[in-house]
């Protein structure tokens, strides 16, 4: 099984549309198609509200998503 991939904070601007999620990421082609997981690490900044839904996400990153006026969603 392929494992976890982690996603940047920055490459969360590819996707479009304000839901981040692992279908979200793989269409942005921000994940490849046959990773199971991903994780969003704090890489980066973001600076437009997004809803962060079932993708794992570090502290520091969560904490910049709920700055930056957007919410992660378990």
């Amino acid at each position: 099984a392929m494992g976890t991939a982690e996603v940047r904070l920055a490459e969360l601007a590819k996707v479009e549309g304000d839901v981040i999620d692992l279908a979200a990421l793989k269409a942005a082609n921000v994940v490849r198609r046959d990773m199971k997981r991903a994780k969003i690490v704090l890489s980066g900044e973001i600076n437009r509200a997004v809803t962060v839904r079932g993708v794992a996400i570090t502290k520091g990153a969560r904490e910049a998503v709920e700055k930056a006026g957007g919410k992660v969603e378990e």
